[in-house]
């Protein structure tokens, strides 16, 4: 397949191996990825701080560039699920709201890519380390990408995939939120990253840069030595 590329301004800006990650893993399979250099953000920020006006200009920008992709894929669950969910919420002009709504079930996020859209766990990953999973909530709740991301780490050869019982709780990132509130927030991180930490695991995998941002502070504030890591570099490893 031809695949489009889209990468979140946070991942560009504050973890761009999880991008180069990407590429290598979806060249590995096989597949040709493309990235255009005229995409920006998605509009995300703006549309939950409430700037309607300018994310529906993002949104619109997106919906240009991305129009003619056969598929898009993006190693953010927060950013996809903004595009597929919430563009219908900014008032388009007509003929953009109709190409959102042909390119819209053309925009995947990574995991759910592999599992459910071309039916790959097994991806040829090694990773020899202790790993713990995190459901981002855009991922789990929006998109409802639960069991895949568990899928493809329990086929990475030699990894130790660390399950535990302390559910499926908010990093605290929550975007502008963790701006907004940033006591709030911090407390909710802290709770979260120390529930994690709990299972010994090296290492905290998730499938949104947003939160592994947010609870790698957490660990520096708690004082414990996990560190997190984006599925996409286990996955390309």
């Amino acid at each position: 397949m031809k695949i489009s590329l889209f990468i979140p301004c946070l991942t560009d800006q504050s973890a761009p191996e999880t991008g180069r990650a990407t590429v290598r893993l979806l060249e590995r399979l096989g597949h040709t990825v493309y990235y255009d250099y005229r995409q920006t953000c998605c509009g995300q920020a703006l549309f939950n701080a409430g700037f309607r006006d300018e994310a529906r200009q993002l949104a619109e920008r997106f919906i240009c560039i991305f129009r003619d992709a056969e598929v898009v894929v993006a190693p953010s669950g927060s950013c996809v699920s903004m595009v597929k969910h919430h563009y219908r919420e900014l008032d388009l002009a007509p003929d953009i709201a109709d190409d959102w709504e042909s390119l819209k079930d053309r925009v995947w996020e990574l995991c759910s890519f592999l599992v459910d859209k071309l039916s790959i766990t097994d991806v040829g990953a090694r990773f020899p380390n202790s790993v713990t999973y995190h459901a981002s909530c855009h991922l789990l709740r929006d998109l409802r990408v639960k069991d895949q991301p568990l899928q493809l780490l329990k086929e990475v050869e030699d990894l130790e995939l660390v399950e535990g019982n302390w559910g499926d709780e908010c990093c605290g990132f929550g975007g502008v939120f963790s701006a907004r509130y940033p006591e709030l927030s911090r407390a909710i991180a802290d709770r979260r990253a120390t529930a994690l930490a709990s299972g010994g695991a090296k290492y905290i995998t998730g499938a949104d840069d947003s939160c592994l941002i947010n609870l790698n502070e957490a660990f520096k504030r708690i004082k414990v030595s996990q560190r997190t890591i984006h599925i996409a570099r286990i996955l390309a490893s």
